[in-house]
């Protein structure tokens, strides 16, 4: 029997990992709880009792874009508690046993939790179409938009994956998958516009990721902000697009390698 070559064995085994987790969420759909009724909470919530005194509709148009970064950043806390899980449980030990890619287990998760993100922003999608968000660019924009959210989900699954192996427990791994991203996704333009903040902390939501993203999918959805907002200045703002898919690529060269090194630590003992 011919053996596939190494590349192709991780994408086997990586999809294999990725079907088994996908299986664990159709028996406990309670799961996707937190990847999809949380982002309508928030969408309903900013919409309705914050977007009245924002701009109304025009707030709604401005506020989807943001909500769909906030929730895929968000949903890398899923990652965290799954491998945390799956680490207290003894599945990476019983993994480690069998003859499979060391990438595999950690690549078929952040696979899995990239299909949850995909039926997130579906369902977000739907909800602001109900709220009055519209996608007002071409196809070819709004693919371009959802591809970018998607990339970023990607990495920002990585960064759970390292998280979660660094986690003693799925107690921690619960808190600290949450405790970075408030303030991270708070301190951008996901809600607000970032030049309406003070002193440094308008500095930082300028450089911060979520921000360059936030506005570059705004920009290809075609949705403007209120008028009453202001508006960024700078190399960021100008080159939105090339810095947040910079950023979603460095966090994953950052990351992955970082993420495998811990794999194998936790694993050997």
């Amino acid at each position: 029997m011919t053996r596939l070559p190494i590349p192709l064995r991780a994408f086997r085994d990586s999809a294999i990992v990725a079907h088994r987790n996908l299986l664990t969420i159709l028996r406990v759909p309670t799961l996707l709880v937190t990847a999809t009724v949380q982002p309508l909470m928030f969408v309903f919530l900013f919409a309705y009792i914050f977007g009245a005194s924002l701009g109304g509709p025009k707030y709604r148009e401005f506020l989807l874009a943001g909500i769909f970064v906030q929730t895929v950043a968000f949903n890398s806390a899923f990652t965290t508690v799954g491998l945390a899980n799956d680490l207290q449980k003894g599945i990476i030990d019983r993994m480690r046993t069998l003859p499979m890619s060391r990438l595999a287990v950690l690549m078929g998760r952040t696979l899995s939790d990239t299909v949850v993100n995909v039926l997130a922003l579906v369902v977000m999608s739907v909800c602001g179409y109900i709220v009055g968000w519209h996608i007002n660019g071409s196809v070819g924009d709004a693919a371009l938009a959802y591809a970018l959210i998607l990339l970023f989900a990607f990495a920002m699954s990585w960064v759970g994956a390292l998280t979660g192996l660094l986690s003693p427990s799925v107690e921690v791994a619960q808190s600290a998958g949450l405790i970075w991203l408030f303030p991270v996704t708070f301190i951008s333009s996901a809600f607000i516009p970032a030049a309406s903040l003070p002193g440094p902390l308008k500095t930082m939501a300028e450089w911060n990721p979520i921000t360059a993203l936030s506005a570059t999918t705004r920009n290809l959805f075609g949705n403007a902000a209120p008028g009453t907002f202001a508006k960024s200045h700078g190399w960021v703002a100008e080159h939105g697009l090339l810095y947040s898919t910079t950023c979603s690529l460095v966090i994953l060269a950052v990351v992955i390698p970082l993420a495998l090194m811990q794999y194998r630590k936790v694993a050997s003992h």
